[in-house]
């Protein structure tokens, strides 16, 4: 009787978790996730069995309660950051339990949902004196159970491999794609979270697939807000045009190839050495010498730039680089991972803290790295913990003198902290030792978005307090108006010392603001946002003094940010080794998001639909489609184990002098 209940019970969570946080229930997860509960619940029966029989039916709600407080915990965590918690993050849950108020709201909000995924445990807790345990003593019997639960993951792995194998499809997701999300849809969350906890212990990378599913092409919607320049550049080319100059480096790749101790270093080398350069333009080394300023805006998006709420913002919108294409994706470690993208120009490994495991590796390239061979001063402030998400080991070894509150920064006690004070407290150490190199990232945009819950909403409240929108649009906006302050406190103080106009400044979000859905998204927007494009796309604000404003409308993202950079202080780096690539050099654009999803000067796909969407005048074929499929699946791939074998490491050797 235990058993059965143990298997109902976890069948039935599955159910009401995949409604609550994906609204289907009719999805292919009804019959996964039905197989492969049924090894579970034997387990926790088998579990249960070990203990004397007036003991099995506490154990068994305990099993049931544990895993109930994963179910709901998942849930919460979904409803605030819009992903899954990993077992990485989950050893680390310490520093998210310091957001334990608007955990508290989600609950509040959300306590539908989560009575329903209480039943089965608070059920068992009324009826377990009544449930009789089946006596289950001797070794034969638990060798019957354990190969029946041994044959019903058999059976569930069979129906995968008889299904599809294409991208997303369950059999995909079991064996290639990370995408927990999706997952937890088709196959169930327990075994997302079992195939999160295998890859994380036993260090997996998804490797590279065929793209041989079948391609839907469409034609561009003529209602449609999205921009594709025509580009016939190019993604990947083994041959380089004689008489150019690129930004590589005399790397001795033949040497890495002859030498690598397996074939999977030997294949890394072999996509580096064949990944085409981006060549030199007119705005390499445009502001080489200038003192740069970099910040990573946390929540920032367009709709915060307002002409009469954030006036500063604004200026730097209209009179410096305006990127009418570019887009921020949504990392699985939202903040930390967008500034990983940001920071290194790769993209972040699934299921561990990238920016925090990059501390043990050599970051020749970075700014701050490649800034202080030159002589400049480097320094990273951030206006929240210092060892938040592990910076205090991370931000140094980017190359920066990093301070923090808590250590170095002064900051008053609030939440979110105040960007105003970080630059009021900050810009003393650095602006009278140009030449500089200054990192920020700010805390003032953080959700939730509350005159009650948010301490700079609260703050700027009575200068929105009379605008034609919803509460919660409201404090968003109050919020930025924190950072606009703060820029403009920066760029007073960067005056009077008299160095402002030799100081170039880049500004971009580490992620859409996630703390508003849709709805609020789309009021302050105007218009409605679509979920799988349209919510990415944001704003990167690069201006210096005086420059002559321009446009450029080549789809970008923050991926592309470092190269970009790098090539405007004409530095000395390989774009080969990057996944983004500099904005203004003539290479096929490609603006790459979580899902897999991509937009190139072509179109854009939809990993999940398998539509790619043609953009107007192009000429677009399947296989165009499918070639642009393996190089998005390559980059994931060559990225992680960029990261995952310090890669960077092995390169310097091989760098000729």
């Amino acid at each position: 009787m235990l058993l059965i209940y143990l298997i109902a019970a976890l069948y039935y969570l599955e159910s009401v978790f995949r409604i609550v946080f994906s609204g289907k229930f009719l999805s292919s997860g009804l019959f996964y996730s039905l197989l492969f509960v049924v090894p579970v619940g034997v387990l926790c029966y088998l579990i249960c069995t070990a203990f004397k029989e007036e003991k099995r039916n506490t154990v068994g709600c305990t099993l049931l309660g544990v895993i109930t407080f994963v179910f709901i915990s998942q849930f919460i965590y979904y409803k605030i950051f819009r992903m899954f918690y990993t077992l990485y993050s989950a050893s680390n849950a310490g520093q998210v339990f310091e957001f334990w108020e608007i955990i508290m709201i989600k609950l509040k909000n959300d306590i539908g949902p989560i009575s329903l995924m209480l039943v089965p445990f608070v059920l068992l807790l009324i009826v377990k004196k009544w449930i009789k345990p089946f006596k289950v003593v001797k070794a034969k019997e638990r060798f019957a159970l354990g190969g029946i639960a041994i044959l019903a993951q058999l059976i569930a792995v069979g129906f995968l491999h008889l299904g599809a194998k294409d991208a997303y499809s369950p059999y995909d997701l079991y064996y290639q794609h990370h995408y927990p999300i999706i997952a937890a849809e088709k196959l169930g969350l327990m075994t997302t979270l079992r195939l999160d906890a295998k890859r994380t212990l036993f260090d997996w990378n998804p490797g590279l697939t065929e793209s041989n599913q079948e391609v839907v092409l469409l034609s561009q919607a003529p209602d449609d807000d999205m921009d594709f320049p025509d580009s016939s550049v190019p993604a990947m080319s083994e041959n380089v045009e004689e008489n150019v100059d690129y930004n590589e480096l005399d790397i001795d790749f033949d040497k890495l190839i002859a030498e690598a101790d397996s074939e999977e270093m030997k294949a890394m080398h072999t996509y580096f050495k064949n990944v085409k350069p981006t060549a030199k333009n007119e705005y390499t080394g445009k502001y080489k010498g200038y003192n740069l300023i970099t910040i990573t805006a946390e929540g920032f998006s367009p709709y915060a730039i307002r002409e009469d709420l954030t006036p500063t913002l604004y200026k730097l919108s209209k009179e410096g680089y305006q990127f009418t294409n570019f887009y921020t994706p949504l990392w699985e470690l939202s903040t930390s991972d967008g500034e990983y993208a940001l920071c290194t120009g790769q993209i972040p490994k699934s299921g561990i803290w990238s920016m925090a495991s990059s501390g043990a590796n050599a970051m020749p390239f970075t700014l701050g790295n490649q800034l202080a061979k030159e002589g400049y001063k480097t320094m990273a402030f951030h206006d929240h913990d210092y060892d938040y998400y592990d910076r205090d080991i991370s931000h140094p070894n980017l190359g920066y003198d990093y301070r923090a509150k808590g250590k170095g920064l002064d900051i008053e006690e609030a939440w979110p902290e105040s960007d105003v004070e970080m630059m009021d407290e900050s810009a003393a150490e650095y602006v009278h030792d140009a030449p500089f190199h200054t990192y920020y990232m700010t805390v003032s945009g953080h959700m939730n978005y509350s005159f009650s819950e948010n301490d700079m909403s609260k703050k700027n409240e009575d200068l929105v307090k009379d605008l034609d929108l919803s509460e919660t649009a409201k404090a968003y906006l109050a919020c930025q108006i924190e950072l606009d302050r703060a820029i403009e406190s920066l760029l007073k103080q960067l005056e009077e010392a008299g160095v402002l106009d030799h100081t170039l400044i880049a500004i971009t979000p580490d992620h859409y603001p996630y703390g508003l859905n849709n709805e609020y998204i789309s009021e302050l927007a105007g218009k409605t946002v679509d979920e799988d494009f349209g919510i990415y796309k944001s704003t990167f604000l690069l201006y210096t003094p005086g420059m002559t404003p321009t446009v450029i409308d080549k789809p970008c993202s923050s991926l592309d940010v470092l190269p970009t950079l790098s090539n405007l202080m004409g530095l000395e780096y390989d774009s080969r080794l990057f996944v983004g690539t500099d904005i203004f050099s003539s290479s096929e654009p490609l603006v790459m998001l979580y899902s897999r999803n991509f937009i190139t000067g072509k179109g854009r796909y939809n990993a999940l639909t398998k539509e790619f969407t043609t953009a107007i005048g192009a000429d677009v074929d399947e296989d165009y489609v499918r070639d642009m499929i393996d190089t998005v699946d390559a980059k994931f791939y060559y990225s992680a184990k960029v990261l995952e074998e310090n890669y960077y490491e092995k390169i310097l050797s091989a760098i000729k002098e």
